[in-house]
């Protein structure tokens, strides 16, 4: 495994935290008006600037790499690196004063993903990783739980809309603790060892690209519900490793 630049994966962390900062300025502000795009997701002018502000960061420091976002249009790059912003993951809950909102920020190179950022502006939490580098939580080693038995285990999700409903009983069947401490903070959480699984089973890429990385270097095991690895699948499955194959099991229907 090619460990990345460790100068990278702390430039990465330093922009996170600076655009969480930003976003803080509309957090529970009379100001920030909301939008809604064509698919029905709200977008804030806080949602905008730190995407602006990323993309002028990595412009300035990296002018050489690609960069995919959410709120506007990718940038060719020439480096063999991408970058991926989710300037404001969890925008419901920020416009409704939720402070479990994170700023999200990954980056890929010729080797797989190499570097994830979850920024937690309203906690002040910062979880991150870089391949061959471990990962950590302000500065602190951080790793997945030692939990091995579904009933005994914290799982979470962004939200149950996307569930299927016979997916969603077969999970409750096991005797699993279903929480929703959703978007980028439940990979968080699973990240720190705080619990057990996150499964999302509608995502976009960069909902999730910081977490193949992230989990990994954590200890555990990040896949969409196929069991195939990478954030660009539509789905995603974060666990400690241990619970990784029972649950794509019970949620695919099939005898555990």
């Amino acid at each position: 495994m090619t460990a990345v630049d460790r100068a990278l994966l702390d430039l990465a962390v330093d922009l996170a935290r600076q655009a969480g900062a930003l976003t803080l300025e509309w957090f529970r502000s009379d100001r920030l008006g909301v939008e809604h795009k064509g698919d029905g997701t709200p977008v804030t002018v806080a949602d905008r600037a730190a995407e602006r502000f990323l993309r002028d960061e990595l412009a300035r420091h990296l002018p050489d790499d690609a960069v995919v976002g959410e709120e506007e249009a990718d940038t060719a790059g020439s480096s063999g690196r991408t970058w991926i912003i989710d300037p404001i993951d969890g925008t419901k809950a920020f416009t409704h004063g939720v402070p479990l909102y994170c700023n999200l920020l990954a980056m890929e190179d010729e080797h797989g993903p190499a570097i994830g950022v979850i920024n937690l502006p309203g906690l002040g939490e910062t979880v991150y990783a870089g391949r061959g580098l471990g990962c950590f939580c302000n500065g602190d080693p951080a790793r997945v739980s030692t939990t091995t038995a579904l009933d005994q285990a914290y799982v979470s999700t962004c939200a149950w809309d996307d569930w299927d409903d016979a997916a969603l009983g077969r999970i409750k069947a096991t005797g699993a603790a279903m929480r929703t401490w959703g978007d980028g903070y439940g990979y968080a959480l699973v990240a720190t060892g705080r619990i057990d699984a996150m499964i999302d089973p509608t995502v976009a890429r960069w909902d999730v690209a910081p977490m193949p990385v992230i989990i990994g270097e954590a200890g555990g095991r990040f896949s969409a519900l196929d069991g195939e690895a990478g954030a660009d699948r539509g789905s995603g499955i974060a666990t400690n490793g241990a619970l990784h194959d029972e649950l794509l099991t019970v949620m695919a229907g099939g005898p555990r």
